[in-house]
């Protein structure tokens, strides 16, 4: 299989806006020749607490699973999830400020596009997977 060129940002959970503090809780990957739009989110609850103890973890919870929906589109995804998929992406990953916000847009490149998701939450989000420099429990 040639080589699949895709785009990914990194969704973070911020609890308390004006401090600028996050934590990774997801990742958003396009990859236009495959017709890819996924997001993977794993909300890990004491991280986000650990930054604000009073954090709404129910609407987090919400709001991270309309960005799953609106990557599947079709019905329930509303207007955005009815607009093709590279525009999805733009419009999910374009700058805010709130509680989720995404990194900026990376471009990577794999033979396994399939295999792009589960590898970017194991660098980016997971904790204590090889790769991400960052010891604890591993847990999904």
């Amino acid at each position: 299989m040639p080589t699949a060129i895709y785009d990914y940002a990194v969704i973070r959970a911020v609890p308390r806006v004006e401090r600028e503090e996050f934590v990774n809780v997801g990742v958003i990957v396009s990859c236009q020749s495959t017709g890819l739009l996924e997001a993977g989110i794993e909300l890990d609850p004491a991280r986000v607490r650990a930054l604000d103890p009073h954090v709404d973890l129910d609407t987090l919870r919400a709001h991270l699973e309309a960005i799953a929906t609106i990557c599947r589109g079709g019905p329930g995804s509303g207007p955005i999830g009815a607009l093709p998929p590279r525009a999805r992406f733009h419009w999910l990953t374009a700058r805010r400020s709130s509680i989720i916000q995404v990194s900026p847009v990376h471009t990577g490149r794999s033979a396994d596009p399939a295999s792009i998701l589960d590898g970017l939450l194991d660098r980016m989000v997971r904790v204590g997977r090889a790769g991400n420099g960052e010891s604890g429990s591993g847990k999904r």
